[in-house]
């Protein structure tokens, strides 16, 4: 017999030898499945007051079934970066929609607020990892020159998948209640599974470890300690702005046009709008950006005009208001993709990726968490103090435009 360790007769497609994917296809198929995982976080936002009454929650209580999203993301987001350098970024897209459907079934048979949170927590796991790995898998399954029009469509999954449960959610849940809500949105989370189990394709990693030294393996293992630079420290603050500013409107403009007579279907459809445009405008930044080779002009751009939007979005019902939510929609939102793909160009080398990317998410989940309770803070315990609020985020903003700004090694 021989002695020759036993091998598959499946060869792996290594570094060297993968054939890179269609981008488009790519985008899309993982848009897909970001959109499922978006559908079961803002599923409950349009039936809270309906929750909070099925479960007996005062505002307090139901405010966490948001926020639990935004704290899960700042725990798992690392750990996840790790896991995909292991086991492969599509295995954990895959874990992360099986999360998605775990979390579900586990609020579909609560009885009581705790667990019902303690569902939303799971789910904001699963959205944490895909979050992450997504990223990492295009980096991995598309071509150099075109992973900024890969990363600007996958990167419009949160804003479509907001605008989609926002306006099919109150019909869902009236026509099959709570039920079947919670399972047919966890039915796209599967469907979304088995597309992108079928049509994706990762490289296995270049050679076996048997191949190089130890020596060799620990001084190419990436560490933490190198993603920490002064350009990805610039970058890690416009990201945690443009955070902030998107989690101003989202969670808190309906309320303010409210209090100000405006329809509640209006209102929602004017703090979701500029998300609906980034359908266009994420896709197209990142087509430019593919084309002229630059992604730090684009990038700017975009984090300029948020905290002038949101300050107009804050403090005017008028024409004016109508204006912002397009300048943001057609500009401020083609940032989605460009700080995807423009992350990666900053990164000291490509090995980094994984790591890298948990770090991201977690400053992610840290600006979105004060994008919410900062902007609590600052509107007050009545929600009057628009003004200042909106001045206060615009000077933010204006802080993390002149931070990417800085970057010196990005394109």
């Amino acid at each position: 017999m021989s002695n020759e360790p036993a091998t598959s007769s499946a060869p792996k497609e290594t570094g060297e030898s993968f054939k890179y994917q269609n981008p488009i296809l790519v985008g899309v198929v993982l848009l897909f499945s970001g959109v499922a995982v978006a559908l079961i976080q803002y599923k409950i936002p349009t039936i809270m007051t309906s929750i909070m009454a099925q479960f007996s929650m005062d505002a307090t209580t139901a405010s966490w079934l948001m926020s639990i999203f935004t704290l899960a993301s700042i725990f798992v987001a690392i750990p996840a970066g790790n896991l995909a350098q292991r086991f492969g970024a599509k295995k954990m897209m895959i874990v992360a929609l099986g999360l998605a459907i775990v979390g579900s079934m586990i609020g579909l048979f609560a009885r009581m607020s705790s667990v019902l949170i303690l569902s939303r927590a799971v789910e904001g796991a699963a959205l944490t990892i895909l979050t992450t790995c997504g990223p990492i898998l295009i980096q991995r399954c598309v071509k150099a020159d075109k992973i900024g029009t890969t990363m600007g469509i996958f990167g419009i999954w949160g804003c479509v998948g907001s605008t989609i449960a926002a306006l099919v959610t109150p019909t869902i849940f009236q026509t099959v209640g709570f039920s079947g809500l919670w399972i047919g949105f966890a039915a796209v989370a599967a469907v979304a599974a088995v597309v992108e189990l079928v049509l994706i394709r990762e490289p296995a990693p270049a050679g076996e470890p048997e191949q190089s030294s130890a020596v060799e393996l620990a001084a190419e293992k990436p560490k933490y300690r190198e993603v920490i630079t002064r350009d990805t420290l610039l970058f890690f603050v416009g990201f945690a702005v443009f955070n902030i500013c998107l989690l101003a409107i989202l969670s808190f403009v309906p309320t303010i046009l409210q209090m100000q007579g405006y329809d509640p279907t209006l209102s929602g459809f004017i703090s979701t709008a500029p998300m609906l445009m980034s359908i266009v405008s994420s896709p197209l930044f990142g087509v430019i950006a593919d084309k002229i080779g630059r992604y730090k002009p684009l990038l700017v751009a975009a984090m300029f005009v948020m905290g002038p939007c949101t300050f107009v979005m804050y403090t005017n019902t008028g024409p004016l208001l109508w204006v912002a939510v397009v300048v943001m929609g057609l500009i401020g939102m083609g940032g989605v993709g460009m700080f995807l793909s423009g992350y990666t160009k900053i990164l000291p080398r490509p090995e980094l990726a994984s790591i890298a990317m948990g770090v991201m998410i977690t400053v992610q989940g840290i600006g979105q968490f004060l994008g919410t309770f900062l902007v609590q803070g600052l509107l007050g315990p009545d929600l009057l103090n628009w003004f200042f609020a909106g001045t206060v985020i615009m000077v933010l903003g204006f802080v993390g435009t002149a931070a990417l700004a800085l970057i010196r090694k990005m394109p």
